[in-house]
């Protein structure tokens, strides 16, 4: 055995065994317990970051130490390789998306090979094969059969430049965030999911997920935002229609003064038509597409607006109230119409005091009296109803269930529930994504491809278009096709393509049976294996792709396609990779390389010579080049080391700040077990019998037999309760202290057998953390078979506990010697153990004793 530990050559040697020996590969084993570890696949649109780093290493550790007790693990990894983040990376390097794809895949896949992870490698998958998206094909197809897919006109977030849909998330200040330019509204035809079918079970079973945390799970409630109020209807004045308006606030009706329309509102150019306000509504329409739309941005946005020269009727009042279509009132929320009372709500207060509409107090609170005229905000508590005809009297609470209730009998309105979720608009009009399989017909409309014409093959023999433009519109090879019901030839083929959470939202099912080719999965082995038991990944996935993945397993649930409807059990969010920034005054960011180290206080740009500001912690980021390269770390460190240290350095759930000297620490944390197997192997490797005694075992080798057990029940806990291998790789950490302070010298076979089951604990504790390492070192305690078909250690409770004290040995009441004595010696033992110590007969120097004080545990005071 080496003196020092090389990570290179090790590393390189177990990665080929455990290849060559297929030790991840698994398959359904009935009558084993099954576990499924699986953290969220990446997006090929680069190298693995520091994040991909921590994320899969928390996940390998679970993975290795649920083997080794005994369970049959599913880990497997793939990739997300559809949709823009992989098209644009594409376009910024001038090459196609597939073949940028297919090379980030390879380079990707060595780097995690290289981490040493165990996956399945015979599960990988990719989305942007037609083997995969065959069958996302094939239940889109299910979906419009049963209703749960459907087409409509809808305003939607438009790049022009782009030529594409994008979402509230992708428009930054109004602004593409591909391309830097304005984002408009247009009404388009859009492919959509049913989600709202399923609004409330998703936020029922919310409450029956107690291995997510908190925060995910508010996240969720909040997006899918049920409330509960009423439907009521506001006929148009000269005109059968009728505005319909969701409130949770019917307790205020009589004190609606006038209607807001949102701009994208379908009744808004209708109403307008013909009156002296049309060119006014229509420029202002025009002037809001421009405007990024989004409830958060609209915060943001002055109140304003524009009469349209319509009017509405108040059902329960008659007030003629003015219509006017307003920026603040989204057609996302509710039904795109806002019942505007000034009184009771501040948005509409400001609007009401811009444009002098009258505001009418309907809640009066019981200690003033409110005037419409004179308020200076709006007023939002409880209080009793006033100008509100047979309803004054009532607490506002009592009077929203009267108001329903009537106007239900009247049939103006009637009690309802509202979602704050939309349903999920799912076209793209990209090129790089899962063709939709819809056909148009000029003589039967819209019409689905049969089944055996899948898959429709994304066309990969074909250049973007300027911009990023997608080529299949004008792509005759791709769009000309035969319409499957009538046989005209000049039918076309949908030019849309899937957005990319579709593939997200269903891939761990198809891990547990990814070679099968006659349906999305084999049931069987989906039932063995699903749900997952334990999903990672970053919490920016908290709603959109978690909640579509929910509401997927529900839609798969109801075609009787798996029997459960929560894909995952355990979730775990983990904290982000941060670095301290730096940056020059000349050339802006710099990367860690860039910067020279002068000294403690001093650094400058290598480019330049100037000096550096450092900036605060935060994220590491592309754009702000306060990233580290893993390859940079496992060339001069290893993988285990690199492991290590994102396990050690903060608990997963919590942000890891980036420390040079965290990196090392563990580097020579390593170097440290590694000489202690160095020094004794030798002592242990010599034929060794019989039992342990403990009782005859020396003190030392006492404390390491019950530290020994201590360590492997607290690491044991801190892995299967928390995930905390900080605390766990702490708990190794005093153990090797323990070990390190003991003499080799003259030692019996007991005392041998005890270091030997400290070393193999420690090697297993650290196996599941830095495989490689404790592979090697397990080779060397003699065993053959690999580390992880090992049983994880088990621990004896009672050896836990520590069953010997110090006493202090006292002379005169002054401190002159101490002895270890076990919790069971009496008085006398312990009077007679400190009498015979050789430093207290110094002391004493044949001097009589007048007294001896013990205090059991503590101390023995001898008087002379």
């Amino acid at each position: 055995m080496d003196t020092r530990y090389h990570p290179r050559p090790i590393e390189a040697k177990w990665q080929k065994r455990w290849q060559s020996d297929r030790l991840f590969n698994v398959g359904e084993v009935p009558d084993q317990k099954k576990y499924y570890l699986l953290e969220m696949f990446p997006y090929p649109s680069g190298k693995i970051h520091m994040g991909h780093v921590r994320n899969y290493t928390i996940g390998d550790v679970v993975a290795r130490y649920k083997r080794m007790r005994g369970f049959n693990v599913l880990h497997p990894m793939g990739w997300d390789a559809f949709g823009m983040p992989a098209e644009n990376a594409a376009i910024a390097n001038n090459t196609h998306p597939a073949r940028w794809t297919d090379e980030n895949i390879d380079a990707m896949r060595a780097q995690l090979k290289r981490l040493g992870f165990s996956y399945d490698w015979d599960r990988e998958i990719a989305t942007c094969r037609p083997e995969y998206y065959r069958w996302e094909q094939w239940l889109f197809l299910k979906m419009v059969q049963k209703g749960m897919a459907y087409r409509k006109e809808s305003y939607v977030n438009w790049c022009e430049p782009c030529q594409t849909v994008l979402a509230n998330e992708q428009v930054e200040a109004g602004m593409c965030w591909r391309c830097g330019k304005p984002v408009r509204q247009k009404k388009l035809w859009q492919w959509f999911f049913r989600i709202t079918d399923f609004a409330d079970d998703l936020l029922v079973h919310c409450d029956m997920l107690p291995g997510w945390p908190d925060k995910v799970i508010t996240m969720q409630r909040n997006w899918i935002g049920k409330s509960l109020g009423a439907e009521i209807r506001f006929p148009v004045e000269g005109s059968r229609s009728v505005i319909s308006v969701f409130t949770t606030r019917q307790d205020t009706i009589f004190g609606a003064t006038f209607m807001c329309l949102a701009p994208e509102h379908p009744l808004v150019p209708k109403l307008a038509a013909g009156t002296d306000q049309a060119a006014a509504v229509a420029a202002f329409v025009e002037r809001i597409s421009l405007q990024e739309r989004s409830s958060k941005a609209i915060e943001n946005y002055e109140k304003e607006g524009v009469f349209t020269g319509a009017y509405c009727i108040n059902p329960m009042n008659s007030r003629r109230m003015p219509i006017y279509t307003a920026n603040f009132a989204l057609m996302e929320y509710g039904t795109g119409a806002v019942m505007s009372v000034p009184a009771h709500d501040q948005r509409d207060f400001d609007f009401a005091r811009k444009y002098d509409l009258p505001i009418v107090v309907v809640v009066s609170p019981e200690d003033q009296d409110l005037d419409g005229q004179s308020m200076a905000a709006a007023y939002t508590g409880e209080g009793s109803m006033v100008n509100s005809g047979d309803f004054n009297g009532l607490g506002n609470r009592a009077a929203m269930a009267a108001i329903a209730a009537f106007m239900e009998k009247n049939d103006i309105g009637k009690k309802t529930v509202g979602f704050r979720l939309r349903d999920w608009g799912i076209s793209r009009q990209r090129y790089w994504g899962t063709p939709i399989p819809m056909i148009h017909c000029d003589s039967c409309g819209i019409v689905p491809v049969p089944e055996a014409d899948l898959p429709i093959v994304l066309p990969e023999a074909v250049d973007l278009l300027e911009g990023g433009r997608s080529p299949l519109s004008g792509l005759d090879a791709f769009t000309k096709t035969r319409c499957p019901q009538c046989g005209r030839e000049d039918a076309r083929r949908e030019t849309d393509t899937m957005d990319t959470f579709v593939e997200s939202s269903w891939y761990f099912e198809r891990y547990c049976s990814p070679r099968c080719d006659t349906a999305m999965f084999d049931k069987d082995a989906v039932d063995y294996w699903m749900p997952v038991d334990q999903y990672i990944g970053g919490v920016e996935h908290a709603i959109l792709h978690l909640l579509y993945s929910r509401y997927f397993t529900r839609v798969l649930a109801s075609l009787g396609l798996v029997a459960f409807k929560e894909p995952f059990t355990r979730l775990l969010t983990q904290g982000m990779v941060c670095k301290e920034t730096t940056a020059c005054p000349e050339h802006g960011f710099l990367f860690p390389e860039q910067v020279a180290e002068e000294s403690d206080t001093r650094r400058t740009c290598r480019q330049c010579g100037r000096p550096v500001t450092v900036g605060r912690v935060e994220k590491m980021s592309k754009s702000k080049k306060n990233v580290i390269d893993p390859n940079i770390l496992l060339d001069q460190y290893g993988a285990d080391t690199t492991r290590l240290f994102c396990l050690f350095a903060a608990p997963p759930e919590r942000d890891l700040e980036w420390s040079e000297q965290g990196v090392e620490g563990s580097f020579r944390f390593m170097q440290r077990v590694w000489r202690l197997a160095e020094r004794w192997l030798p002592l242990l490797m010599e034929p060794m019998s019989g039992p342990i005694n403990i009782k005859t075992l020396r003190p030392s080798f006492r404390e390491l037999h019950r530290k020994t057990h201590a360590t492997i029940k607290r690491v044991t806990q801190d892995i299967e309760a928390r995930f905390h291998f900080n605390t766990a790789i702490s708990a190794v950490m005093e153990l090797l202290n323990t070990m390190q302070a003991i003499d080799e010298t003259g030692l019996d076979s007991a005392a041998r057998r005890t270091m030997r089951f400290a070393l193999e604990a420690t090697v297993l504790l650290l196996s599941p953390i830095v495989p490689h390492f404790c592979e090697e070192l397990w080779e060397a305690l003699g065993h053959e078979e690999s580390v992880l078909l090992t049983p994880w250690p088990t621990f004896d409770d009672a050896a836990t506990v520590k069953n010997e004290v110090e006493v202090v040995v006292q002379v005169n009441g002054k401190l002159r010697s101490r002895f270890t004595a076990t919790l069971d010696d009496d008085e006398k033992t312990m009077k007679q153990t400190a009498l015979a110590d050789e430093r207290i007969v110094r002391f004493i120097d044949g001097k009589p004793i007048k007294k001896v004080i013990v205090v059991k545990k503590k101390l023995v005071n001898i008087v002379i």
